[in-house]
């Protein structure tokens, strides 16, 4: 009876330790014209599950989101999902598209809100815009991420896009979204630099 009792009480104690992780990103996050099982948040899952309490990744990303899309996607992916950690990648077509900053930043921090008024902790990629959208432009679209992190008090996750763009062979013939090649990359990448947030407790 003891030892039944104990086996049911380990059982309870590794359920209510797992835990999810939602992907809320765009095409980047998506698997952009291959199959949804080739991306990188796909082929995260394994890496996280075996080094950590996330036992399930939900990629909610879709091709072609703003932040202003996910703003009004995520009220109902908190309902449906309860994660316990949200991943945003969102916000380079908002860049793409000339969005202003303060709009892009806005829609940033309410997605930020909203989950850490779910209970889910969060963290955030920095996302950098092309060149040829003009310094200026640039660097306040690139500082949204930066200042949110530490106001906000999240991660701020590097961009992984930069090492793709690159790495001859990686890219897609647009010049903007990265190969099913460059995916097992993106995922190794994505698991040492989430890990250690993933691990804290608290």
């Amino acid at each position: 009876m003891i030892r039944i009792l104990s086996f049911c009480l380990l059982i309870l104690s590794q359920s209510a330790a797992a835990q999810t992780l939602l992907v809320l990103g765009d095409s980047l996050s998506a698997g952009y014209q291959m199959p949804i099982e080739k991306s990188w948040p796909s082929l995260l899952e394994p890496n996280v599950v075996s080094a950590s309490p996330i036992e399930r990744v939900i990629n909610a990303s879709i091709s072609g989101d703003t932040s202003g899309n996910g703003l009004h996607r995520l009220p109902a992916l908190l309902e449906q999902h309860s994660p316990d950690w949200v991943f945003i990648e969102l916000g380079a077509n908002d860049g793409l598209r000339g969005f202003p900053p303060k709009q892009v930043r806005n829609n940033l921090a309410k997605l930020i809100t909203l989950s850490q008024e779910s209970g889910a902790n969060v963290a955030i990629m920095q996302i950098q815009i092309p060149p040829n959208y003009g310094q200026r432009y640039s660097k306040a679209f690139a500082d949204i991420y930066l200042t949110l992190s530490k106001e906000m008090q999240i991660p701020l996750i590097p961009f992984f896009m930069e090492k793709v763009v690159l790495t001859e062979g990686w890219m897609m013939s647009d010049g903007l979204h990265p190969n099913e090649i460059a995916q097992p990359w993106i995922a190794e990448f994505m698991t040492e630099q989430l890990l250690p947030h993933l691990n804290k407790q608290g």
